[in-house]
């Protein structure tokens, strides 16, 4: 087996991405998981009082979400007492 330093497999991709456009644009991320945790707040207490499906809820806290749903981000600045930024982050890839 052989094993390929993480950098050289990244400029590969990129060398093999031009001319198929494919732009890696980064991706966001919830901080879902430190703000309970700074807050003191359990999961269950949150999608009680927010009436969220602890399911989906799990998902966002995993960062496995394609989109984010507005109404759901609202609803947690406002349960933290905070702002977007707070809340999602960018990551440059």
């Amino acid at each position: 087996m052989l094993l390929v330093p993480h950098y050289i497999v990244k400029e590969l991709l990129n060398i093999l991405c031009v001319g198929v456009i494919c732009m890696n644009y980064g991706h966001l991320e919830l901080r879902i998981e430190e703000l309970l945790q700074e807050k003191g707040i359990s999961k269950n207490t949150i999608c009680k009082e927010l009436d969220i499906p602890r399911s989906n809820f799990n998902r966002y806290c995993r960062n496995e979400f394609q989109r984010l749903d507005a109404n759901l981000i609202c609803k947690l600045c406002h349960y933290f007492g905070c702002e977007v930024g707070e809340v999602i982050i960018y990551v440059k890839e």
